[in-house]
């Protein structure tokens, strides 16, 4: 799935609702048992997970939510070498 750039990425961040047969849960599962070091984050507004959903690494974000409730948790979970600039304010 991610063989030839899975040493640079440190993040996934994806919705449990996705094209085609697989779901952001499964898609949590197969990248941390093949890439553990890859910090992972599931967001939905309409399916929570349930027991067994998400491997024990992974964290779930329930929409809405804010840019900045978003960007505070990533920042949170990359490693420090890896954050995100502060989140600015247009206008």
């Amino acid at each position: 799935m991610l063989p030839g750039y899975a040493d640079s990425i440190t993040l996934l961040f994806s919705d449990v609702e996705m094209p085609g047969g697989t779901d952001g849960f499964a898609l949590a599962r197969h990248v941390a048992s093949t890439y553990p070091w890859i910090e992972i984050v599931i967001a939905s507004g309409r399916i929570k997970p349930e027991p067994g959903d998400m491997p024990d690494n992974a964290t779930f974000l329930g929409k809405p939510f804010s840019a900045k409730l978003v960007h505070d948790h990533l920042r949170e979970r990359l490693p420090d070498g890896k954050k995100p600039e502060p989140l600015r304010q247009a206008g």
